[in-house]
C-alpha cells in the first residue's frame, strides 16, 4: 500500500517540478499589443456543418475584426441541413469580405473538417491578392474585435509558422463546471505549453478552435492534405508545421467557444469522439493509460480515506499537491477552489470516456460528429 502511495507521490512531484510547470497557465495572450509597419493580408477560413445555433455570433465577429490589413472570410458549408450558410450571409448583411463555399462530396481518406478547411484555404488562394496567413478557426467560436490584430503582430514579432490560441470554452452548466476546465488542465498536462513554444522541443501541438498559419509554410510543408485523415487534426498540424519553423500556442479569454455543453452526455460525445485515437488507437496505450491515470489520480484519495500512518499521511499530501495543481486552471474559469478536490472523481470520469472512445472504435463508431464515421479513415 505505501508504494503505491509514494509512487502517486512522485509522480505529482514530476507533474509540478519537472513538466513545464503546465500547471501555472503562464502561457497566456497578454502581451501588449504591437503596430506593425505593414499589416499583411489575412483570411479567415471556417468549416461549419449544420452550425446554425453559433455561425450567426461566430462570421458577426470575424466582420467586426479591427483589423488594418486586408482581412476576408471564407465559410464552408460541409452539406449543410439548417441553413447555416445562409444565416452566416444574414449575419453578414451584405459584407463583401464573406465568401460562402459548398463543400463537394467526402472523398475517401479524408476527414470531413480537413475536406472542408481544404476547399476553404483553396478558395483563399485563389484570391486576387492571395492571404499572407490563414486563421483556420471554428463556427463556434466567437472572437473579440482586437483578437487577430494581436495575433498577427504576435506572429510577426516571433516569426512563428502557427500561432494558436487554446479558446474559452464554455462553462456555465454544472457538467461543464465538473469536465471544461479538467478538459483544459489535461490538454496542458499531455502537451505543456512551454514545451510546445520552445522550438528546440519536439512537443508540438495547437488548438483547433483558433490557429493562424502561415500560408506560405503551409505550402511547403504539403498543405493541408499531409494530415487530411487525421481526427486530432490540429496536433497533427502543428507537428507538421513545426517542423518548418517556431509555432505557439497560449490561453486566452478574447477568444471563446460558445457551443454548449450542457449535459454530462454532450460532454462525453466531446471527448468520446478523439480519446482513443490520441492513444493511436493501440490496445496496450489504452491499458497503460487507464493504469496511470489510476495510479496518478486515484491511489491518493483511496489511500487518503482507506489508509493508516504513514500512507493515509502520503494520500492526503498527494491529493492536496493535485488541488494545487489544478487552482490556476479553476481561477481562469473562476471557479471556487473546492474543486480542486473533485479532481480524482473528474479524471475517473474521462477514464471512462477512454474505455468507452475504445469501445465506439471497436464497434466501428469512432469519431462519430454528426453522422460522420471518422476514425483511421486512411485505413478506408
Amino acid at each position: 500500500m505505501i508504494v503505491l502511495a509514494l509512487i502517486a507521490l512522485v509522480v505529482w512531484l514530476y507533474l509540478l517540478l519537472a513538466r513545464g510547470a503546465f500547471w501555472r497557465c503562464s502561457e497566456r495572450d497578454d502581451l501588449a499589443p504591437l503596430e506593425l509597419p505593414l499589416w499583411p493580408r489575412v483570411a479567415a477560413v471556417v468549416p461549419a456543418r449544420n452550425e446554425a445555433d453559433c455561425i450567426g455570433d461566430s462570421i458577426g465577429s470575424l466582420l467586426r475584426q479591427d483589423y488594418a490589413g486586408r482581412w476576408a472570410v471564407v465559410l464552408v458549408d460541409d452539406d449543410c441541413a439548417d441553413g447555416t450558410a445562409e444565416i452566416a450571409r444574414n449575419a453578414a448583411n451584405a459584407d463583401g469580405r464573406l465568401r460562402v463555399v459548398r463543400s463537394r462530396g467526402l472523398p475517401a481518406g479524408w476527414t470531413g473538417k480537413l475536406w472542408a478547411l481544404k476547399q476553404g484555404i483553396d478558395a483563399a488562394m485563389t484570391a486576387q491578392e492571395p492571404p499572407d496567413y490563414l486563421l483556420l478557426t471554428d463556427a463556434d467560436i466567437v472572437h473579440a474585435p482586437e483578437s487577430v490584430s494581436r495575433l498577427v503582430a504576435h506572429a510577426e514579432s516571433k516569426r512563428l509558422v502557427l500561432t494558436s490560441l487554446m479558446v474559452k470554452l464554455r462553462c456555465e452548466s454544472f457538467a461543464e463546471h465538473a469536465s471544461i476546465p479538467a478538459f483544459i488542465f489535461f490538454f496542458q498536462m499531455l502537451y505543456p505549453f512551454p514545451w510546445v513554444n520552445r522550438p528546440q522541443s519536439a512537443v508540438a501541438a495547437a488548438a483547433g478552435g483558433c490557429m493562424l498559419v502561415s500560408a506560405d509554410v503551409l505550402r511547403r510543408a504539403g498543405g493541408i492534405e499531409v494530415i487530411r485523415g487525421a481526427l486530432i487534426d490540429d496536433c497533427a498540424l502543428a507537428k507538421a508545421l513545426k517542423a518548418h519553423g517556431p509555432i505557439w500556442l497560449g490561453l486566452t479569454e478574447r477568444v471563446r467557444s460558445i457551443r454548449p455543453y450542457p449535459a454530462f452526455a454532450d460532454i462525453r460525445r466531446m471527448v468520446v469522439r478523439s480519446a482513443y485515437a490520441q492513444l493511436r488507437y493501440s490496445p496496450l496505450l489504452l491499458l497503460g493509460t487507464v493504469a496511470g491515470m489510476v495510479v496518478t489520480y486515484l491511489v491518493p484519495p483511496f489511500m487518503a480515506i482507506f489508509g493508516s500512518g504513514a500512507t493515509r499521511v502520503i494520500g492526503i499530501g498527494t491529493w492536496v499537491l493535485m488541488a494545487v495543481a489544478f487552482q490556476p486552471t479553476l481561477r481562469l474559469y473562476r471557479l471556487s477552489p473546492l474543486w480542486g478536490f473533485a479532481l480524482p472523481a473528474i479524471a475517473l470520469q474521462y477514464m471512462l470516456f477512454t474505455l468507452d472512445s475504445a469501445y465506439q472504435y471497436v464497434r466501428g463508431r469512432g469519431g462519430a460528429w454528426k453522422g460522420r464515421v471518422q476514425a483511421n479513415v486512411s485505413e478506408r
